[in-house]
């Protein structure tokens, strides 16, 4: 009997310090703080937390991560889970790369965002997924001054269906209103730069904008998208976007940070988004 209860005690603490209860660490901002335009209805509706993936989203926010202020630089990426746009794999693709960025210095911000292919909810990717995406870029550019970000460099990071996120928030107009009633929407949405891990190929348009930004692409030969990559990448050269691109030889798909791979090269992927940042994006070292 003592050994039932013990084991359940430890259960009960194990999933208390879950990385869903863990993350509570970082600060969280609605992007709306009254619901999401139109849903503001469904704003308390309990959220399903699983296994390290979130479903029923419906009250969007991001979760910003500090870095040790002797190493930030300034910089913030926004990130993007992946999930097939059903679910949010938070801490694979959210939590774990924001912890890292943010201890080589980056202000990291985990986008929660709405889930389009559900089954049985009403929003639709190139509405309500956009609306998050642009809204978060409009938000942590309204609150740069807070987090001590550069406003200029302001990114994002998708995995997966997250990539698809990414897409659609760089490829569409992301103009401000000037004439907006809340301040933040008066401010660009476009991302300065963008970082896209064996992303889909949704969010892509038929023809990209000009002013797309440059981009850090990563894939495994064996996934099943690799041709998502190599399109950019020709595309990216007729309309002259810097870009940084790595095929791996395997890995398939959703391997994250790596961690659980024993493929070395796969293990080590992060080290060259740093090197890409480094380089690109906080000091924007010369050819």
């Amino acid at each position: 009997m003592k050994s039932t209860t013990a084991i359940a005690f430890a259960t009960c603490c194990l999933l208390l310090a879950t990385p869903l209860a863990i993350a509570q660490e970082g600060e969280i901002i609605p992007l709306w703080p009254d619901g999401a335009p139109g849903f503001e209805d469904r704003k308390d509706e309990p959220e399903v937390e699983e296994k390290g993936s979130v479903t029923n989203v419906h009250f969007p926010t991001l979760t910003a991560f500090r870095p040790p202020e002797d190493k930030a630089n300034g910089v913030a990426i926004l990130i993007a889970p992946g999930g097939g746009l059903r679910k949010l794999g938070m801490q694979g693709g959210g939590y774990d790369p924001a912890r890292f960025l943010a201890s080589h210095g980056y202000t990291t911000f985990v986008l929660k965002y709405r889930l389009s292919r559900q089954p049985g909810v009403p929003y639709k990717f190139e509405e309500h997924v956009l609306e998050d995406g642009q809204r978060a870029i409009r938000m942590v550019r309204h609150r740069a001054k807070e987090f001590g970000i550069d406003p200029s460099k302001v990114g994002m990071l998708g995995f997966s269906a997250g990539g698809e996120v990414v897409s659609i928030t760089c490829y569409k107009p992301g103009s401000g209103d000037p004439e907006a009633a809340d301040p933040v929407d008066r401010l660009n949405a476009k991302p300065d730069f963008q970082m896209l891990v064996y992303p889909g190929p949704v969010g892509i348009p038929s023809k990209l904008p000009e002013d797309t930004p440059p981009a850090f692409m990563l894939i495994a030969a064996d996934d099943n998208h690799t041709s998502v990559l190599l399109n950019l990448m020709q595309r990216f050269r007729e309309i002259g976007v810097d870009y940084e691109a790595h095929i791996y030889a395997r890995g398939g798909h959703g391997f994250g940070m790596g961690t659980r791979s024993k493929r070395l090269s796969i293990q080590k992927w992060p080290e060259r988004m740093l090197d890409w940042l480094h380089d690109e994006v906080v000091n924007d070292i010369p050819k």
